[in-house]
C-alpha cells in the first residue's frame, strides 16, 4: 500500500508525457512528427497551432484541478470547486464586457481581472473581525455568483451580433490559443507550487479551524493564501480557455480514491490528472468533435461520473 501513491503519480506522469506526444501528432490532418524538420507547412501547424494548444490544455487542467483540491480542503466540502465563490462568473462577466463593448480587445485581461476581483469581493464581504467564516464565505460566493450571472445574462440579451461569440466563449475551448497564452499559463506551475508548500497545513485545516489553531496553524492567513492563489489559478484558466466545468470538481475526488486524502500526495496527483483529462478532452474536441467546445465534453462526461461518485459515497 505504501508504494501505491508514488506508483500512481509516476504512472500519471508517464501517461501525460505520452499523451502530449500523441496529441501533438493528432489532428484533422495526420502529420508525422519527423516532418517538422522536412516540411515547413507541417512545422508551422505543429509549432504554432498544436503545440501551444496542447501545452495550454495541460496547464489549464492542472490549474483547475489544483484549485479544486485546495477549495475542497478549505471549505471541507466535496462539492467545492474553483468557481463556487463566483470566480467563474466574475471571469465570464469580464470577458463578455470585453466582447460587447470592446469587440474582444483585451479579453484575457478582462476575464482575469473579473475572476480575481469577484473572489476578493466575496472575501471582503465575508470578513468580520479579522476572520472569514467558511460558511459565510460559501454563501456569499453563491449569492454573488447568481448576481454576476444575472448581469451576464443581461449582456447576452442585449449583445446583438456578439451573442454567438459570447456563447462560444462561455462553453470553453482552446481555438484561439497562441504562444502568448502559453507564456501567461507558465504562471500556473508557480501557483501550484505555492499551494503545495502548504500541503501539511492544508491537511491540518481539513480537521477543522479549532483543531488547526491548537496545532499551530495560522488559519486565517492560510485561508487568504488558498483563496488568493486558487483564484489566480482559476482566473488564468478562465482568461485562456473560458469557463470549463467539472475538472476542478471531479479530479480531486478521483485522485482521492486512488492516492488517499493526504494533500502532500493528492496535489501532484490531481495536477497531473487534471492536465491529462483536459488534454484528452480537447484532443477529442478538435479531432473527432469538429472543434466542439471542450466545456461540452467535460460536462457530458463529468456530470454522470460525479453522480456515480455521489451514489458510491452514499452507499459507503
Amino acid at each position: 500500500m505504501r508504494y501505491r501513491a508514488p506508483l500512481a503519480i509516476l504512472s500519471l506522469a508517464l501517461a501525460l508525457g505520452v499523451s502530449i506526444i500523441i496529441a501533438v501528432a493528432t489532428g484533422p490532418t495526420s502529420i508525422p512528427l519527423q516532418s517538422i524538420f522536412t516540411n515547413p507547412t507541417a512545422s508551422q501547424i505543429i509549432m504554432d497551432i498544436r503545440l501551444p494548444r496542447v501545452i495550454a490544455a495541460v496547464l489549464v487542467g492542472a490549474a483547475l484541478a489544483t484549485a479544486g483540491t485546495a477549495m475542497q480542503a478549505l471549505f471541507r466540502n466535496p462539492m467545492a470547486d474553483p468557481y463556487i465563490i463566483g470566480t467563474s462568473s466574475g471571469g465570464s462577466l469580464g470577458a463578455v464586457i470585453s466582447i460587447v463593448f470592446l469587440a474582444g480587445v483585451g479579453l484575457p485581461i478582462f476575464a482575469f481581472v473579473g475572476a480575481v476581483g469577484a473572489t476578493f469581493l466575496v472575501f471582503t464581504i465575508s470578513r468580520r473581525g479579522g476572520k472569514v467564516p467558511v460558511e459565510t464565505l460559501l454563501l456569499t460566493g453563491v449569492a454573488l455568483s447568481m448576481f454576476l450571472s444575472s448581469m451576464l445574462s443581461f449582456l447576452m440579451y442585449t449583445g446583438g451580433k456578439s451573442l454567438h461569440q459570447i456563447v462560444f466563449w462561455l462553453m470553453g475551448g482552446f481555438w484561439t490559443v497562441s504562444w502568448n497564452d502559453v507564456y501567461i499559463a507558465l504562471l500556473i506551475p508557480i501557483g501550484c507550487i505555492a499551494i503545495y508548500l502548504f500541503a501539511r497545513d492544508i491537511n491540518i485545516i481539513s480537521l477543522g479551524d479549532d483543531e488547526a489553531v491548537h496545532l499551530g496553524v495560522n488559519v486565517e492567513r492560510l485561508k487568504i493564501l488558498i483563496l488568493f492563489v486558487s483564484s489566480v489559478l482559476a482566473g488564468i484558466a478562465v482568461s485562456i480557455a473560458g469557463a470549463i466545468g467539472f475538472i476542478g470538481l471531479i479530479t480531486p475526488h478521483l485522485m482521492r480514491i486512488i492516492v488517499g486524502p493526504d494533500h502532500r500526495v493528492l496535489f501532484p496527483a490531481a495536477l497531473l490528472a487534471g492536465g491529462l483529462i483536459l488534454l484528452w478532452a480537447d484532443t477529442f474536441a478538435r479531432t473527432l468533435g469538429n472543434e466542439m467546445p471542450v466545456g461540452i465534453i467535460t460536462a457530458f462526461l463529468g456530470a454522470p461520473f460525479f453522480m456515480f461518485l455521489l451514489r458510491r459515497r452514499m452507499s459507503a
